[in-house]
C-alpha cells in the first residue's frame, strides 16, 4: 500500500550535521502524518519528531534545539535536519506514516556519531 525508502544516515564527528530523508510512494498519504522514531542498542524505539494536529513540531527532550523536522506536501516527503549531533545521537532511525487503517515504517537508516 504504502513504501517509505529512508536516505540520509552515515557516519559522523561529534558536533557534525545530517539530514535524514523519507518519500512514500504507492498510495497517497499526508505528509502531516509522517514523523521520525530512533532505536539505540539495548533501548526501546522512540518518538523523535513528529506533527501535530494543528501543524505544529513536537520533538523529544534529548533533541529539543538540534533537530527539525520539515516536510514537502508535494512530494510526500519528511526530512529530519540534525545538528550537533552527540554520541547518544547514535541509533537506527525509521520514518513512520499512520494510513488508515495500518501504520508503514521505512526501512531504517543508521546514524553513528562518533567520540
Amino acid at each position: 500500500q504504502v513504501l517509505l525508502t529512508e536516505s540520509g544516515g552515515g557516519l559522523v564527528q561529534t558536533g557534525g550535521s545530517l539530514r535524514l530523508s523519507c518519500a512514500a510512494s504507492g498510495s497517497r498519504v499526508s505528509a502531516n502524518a509522517m514523523a521520525w522514531y530512533r532505536q539505540a542498542p539495548g533501548k526501546q524505539r522512540e518518538l523523535v519528531a513528529s506533527f501535530t494536529s494543528g501543524g505544529s513540531t513536537v520533538y523529544a527532550d534529548s533533541v529539543k534545539g538540534r533537530f527539525t523536522i520539515s516536510k514537502d506536501n508535494a512530494k510526500a516527503t519528511v526530512y529530519l535536519q540534525m545538528n550537533s549531533l552527540k554520541p547518544e545521537d547514535t541509533a537506527v532511525y525509521y520514518c513512520n506514516v499512520r494510513h488508515w487503517p495500518l501504520d508503514y515504517w521505512g526501512q531504517g537508516t543508521q546514524v553513528t556519531v562518533s567520540s
